[in-house]
């Protein structure tokens, strides 16, 4: 096997390895013996196209990054780390750099799982398992509405094959949601996540100290997940029993998962992880293993530990969502809103709370630890191990030396700056109250709930019935047609219409109110936007 090393200099790595395929000669051989079916194999001369073209990625080593942060230079640190991220999102991938893989007759790339490809090399037999593609040279192929980072149109649907069935009726659609500020979505679930485990620790000393059950219920803020019973066990030592079979919306270890539709991922990390092997074919060492080429495509350590961390920290770095009654308001709207239009959208703020909508699109939380800390400071959103059994700590993620950045101030994009270079507003960061907590207007709950059979899938994705689904936030949805999981929703009037199960009364509600009650509703929800400030337009 040859190694190429690219010049660079010490911050980064380059190192990829390629493999050129004797199973193409075979494959030729094949065919012309037997003289039938297409005997197709994977092959490309990597060394050759090494010859004439460059990887397009810049990739950074963890201990780089960590190396700055023992050193005391943190800002250094997070700055490095996005930057690094930001130019992984953006780039076009091609072969030297390992995007794409295997999907079999030579191909690179599939819109379709391929569970039929079941040969040496091919689509279903990739480690780790493949659900979807590789459909995608770049994230920001599909995360570009209605800009960089935001969200994805109807043709760039993942369609996926979770059981590998090969059978179209078991096929389900993922439409691409907007990646503005996960960074403040993953600390609120840690925020949830941390009091319900204080719920179950005092109730369990409780127990142990009166020797009878109780019930305590899990309520985060305007959020109820039903109620947790704690029943003695024995006396000496104090054993308890935790019954969660009333909890609701969350799994029974009580760990909110903020990520996919299915609330399934808990974090970040995991999320990059997930898209880059599917969507990209870019296999992070994390879950191959180093010098592993899962998907046969030549190219092994794709994406270092590194790379991961970069892409964390660019995307919960990035901007809040805002309005357009804010940009209105900082003279950052090519036109003006007139005084009819915000007076639409302030009704139908009060429409939207009139018929229940806030009931699961909660308007706002507060937060209290503003400190996105990557790995996570609380152990449940740590890797124990990585999935191809690293440790985490001897690969440089150590909880002990994180990158960290404060949500409230610290996100590079979106400063607005006078004449004089002075920010004015940082239209990217989370305002705090007068405790300093972070106002999240988040309209989700990050709790998955039942939407009744019309939105039903196939399939029980995730280990999740069909018809259930983490509550869509809908701070951007001005800004992110198509809607609902699948995308199959064109305008804000049909994601609403298609809601059932625990959301038909607030469906039902909207269907009876006037026209221009629907109108107001609708102008609020678009009022709900995306916005990022081009590099030379932050001047105010």
């Amino acid at each position: 096997m040859k190694h190429f090393r690219r010049k660079t200099s010490s911050i980064f790595i380059f190192r990829r390895h390629y493999s050129i395929y004797i199973s193409f000669i075979l494959g030729i051989v094949g065919f012309l013996l037997l003289g039938s079916a297409t005997a197709w194999a994977y092959y490309m001369n990597l060394a050759l196209v090494d010859e004439q073209h460059d990887a397009q990625a810049e990739h950074i080593a963890q201990q780089d990054l960590t190396t700055l942060v023992v050193n005391g230079n943190d800002h250094d640190a997070f700055m490095t780390a996005f930057a690094m991220g930001d130019e992984l999102f953006e780039v076009q991938y091609n072969a030297l750099d390992g995007v794409g893989a295997n999907v079999g007759q030579g191909q690179r790339f599939s819109r379709v799982p391929r569970a039929d490809l079941d040969d040496e090399g091919e689509w279903a037999t990739h480690y780790p398992k493949r659900i979807t593609g590789p459909n995608a040279e770049s994230c920001n192929d599909c995360h570009n509405i209605p800009n960089d980072d935001g969200a994805g149109e109807a043709v760039t649907n993942a369609i996926r094959d979770p059981f590998h069935t090969g059978e179209l009726d078991s096929f389900i659609n993922r439409n691409t949601p907007h990646v503005f500020a996960p960074g403040a979505v993953q600390l609120l679930a840690e925020e949830m996540t941390a009091h319900f485990h204080d719920v179950v620790d005092s109730a369990t000393e409780r127990v142990c100290q009166k020797n009878r059950p109780i019930t305590r219920s899990l309520r985060f803020q305007r959020v109820n997940f039903g109620y947790i019973k704690v029943t003695p066990m024995s006396n000496n030592p104090c054993t308890v029993e935790v019954d969660t079979s009333h909890v609701v919306g969350i799994d029974d270890d009580l760990i909110v998962r903020p990520f996919q539709w299915k609330g399934s991922v808990t974090t970040l990390r995991g999320f990059n992880r997930d898209a880059g092997h599917n969507e990209l074919g870019m296999q992070a060492v994390e879950i191959t293993g180093a010098g592993v080429d899962g998907d046969f495509d030549g190219v092994t350590d794709e994406l270092s530990v590194g790379d991961i961390t970069g892409l964390t920290i660019y995307l919960a770095a990035q901007p809040r969502p805002t309005t357009l009654l804010e940009l209105d308001s900082l003279g950052l709207l090519d036109t003006p809103l007139t005084r009819e239009e915000k007076h639409a959208i302030r009704d139908g703020r009060r429409v939207f709370n009139q018929i229940g909508c806030d009931s699961c699109h909660t308007p706002r939380f507060k937060l209290s630890n503003t400190i996105f800390s990557e790995p996570s400071q609380n152990p449940a959103y740590q890797d124990v191990l990585f999935p191809a059994g690293q440790d985490p700590i001897a690969e440089g993620v150590d909880p002990s030396n994180p990158i960290t950045f404060d949500i409230t101030q610290d996100q590079p994009d979106n400063r607005v700056m006078d004449h004089h270079g002075n920010m004015v507003f940082h239209l990217g960061a989370f305002a705090t109250d007068n405790r300093g907590r972070a106002i999240i207007e988040l309209y989700g709950d990050l709790k998955r709930h039942d939407m009744g059979p019309e939105l039903a899938e196939p399939i029980d994705d995730e280990g999740i019935p069909a018809s259930v689904y983490l509550t869509e936030n809908l701070w951007g949805v001005g800004s992110t047609a198509p809607y609902l999981h699948d995308g199959r929703a064109t305008t804000l009037t049909e994601a609403i219409l298609y809601h059932g199960g625990e959301a038909e009364n607030s469906r039902i509600a909207f269907e009876s109110l006037s026209p221009n009650e629907r109108a107001e509703l609708i102008a609020f929800l678009n009022n709900l936007v995306l916005f990022k400030m081009e590099e030379g337009e932050d001047e105010h």
